[in-house]
């Protein structure tokens, strides 16, 4: 045996048992928890098509703790207009629920509350709303519905109008395109129940968005222009219409 022909079986000697031992080793485990926080700042906080910091900028930020079976908890936070909220300068969502996936098909269920802390000063109304929602996506496409348990954001609070059964439909999108960026749009209709009873002069409305991203670094640059077909729907604090047409432009990131 020449000695390159011993060294050759030598080396195999030594690498069979590490690829048998490779090949045994099982694979890690999922966690059994996770738990993930993002925070971001925009040019103008819009829900569902309308301004809630009067076209002012937003400081947002939350977390969300799963488990592997699909269930979760989360909290999301931002600064809102004083006067529109009766006294409240903060929305903090609270939400759980479960998700899930039959094939190709994914699905959510759960609940989502909006409080605003201090809201109510001087004997005004107190605000906060409560939603069921129930979801589906397939691909990049996904299809939410919000149904309030609660009247809806308060509206009709102190009067015989009850605004609980209000309801949302949230149809989104998004498509990755490469080298970081991406694209995204929104159509959305809400429904405020009985609205008319309090005096306006219709209650529903139709909002929209379409946007693009860019990744940087773990940084999420985003631009888009958010609409409304009703932009006098709702207001804000001053009364000014909360649902013109603008470009919001953001900076975000998850860890």
């Amino acid at each position: 045996m020449n000695k390159t022909l011993a060294s050759a079986f030598v080396a195999a000697a030594f690498v069979c048992p590490l690829v048998a031992s490779a090949q045994s080793t099982p694979a890690k485990p999922s966690p059994e928890y996770t738990f993930t926080g993002n925070a971001g700042l925009f040019s103008d906080y819009r829900f569902r098509g309308f301004t809630q910091t009067a076209y002012k900028p937003a400081f947002q930020g939350g977390f969300d703790l799963a488990h592997k079976s699909g269930l979760y908890i989360g909290n999301w936070n931002s600064n809102v207009e004083q006067s529109l909220y009766t006294g409240a300068s903060l929305e903090m969502d609270f939400y759980g629920g479960y998700k899930g996936a039959v094939g190709d098909l994914g699905y959510d269920v759960g609940y989502l509350y909006y409080d605003y802390p201090g809201s109510g000063r001087n004997g005004q109304t107190r605000i906060d709303n409560g939603e069921i929602y129930v979801g589906g996506s397939y691909g990049p496409v996904a299809l939410k519905y919000y149904y309030a348990t609660t009247k809806f954001f308060s509206l009709g609070e102190g009067t015989n109008v009850d605004t609980k059964g209000s309801q949302y439909l949230d149809l989104s999108a998004s498509y990755d395109l490469g080298a970081g960026w991406g694209v995204n749009g929104h159509i959305g209709w809400q429904k405020v129940k009985n609205l008319k009873q309090l005096g306006a002069s219709d209650d529903s409305y139709t909002d929209y968005k379409l946007g693009v991203t860019k990744d940087i670094e773990g940084w999420l640059l985003g631009a888009s222009i958010v609409a409304t077909s009703k932009k006098e729907f709702f207001t804000t604090g001053n009364g000014e219409d909360a649902g013109k047409s603008r470009l919001v432009v953001s900076v975000s990131k998850t860890f």
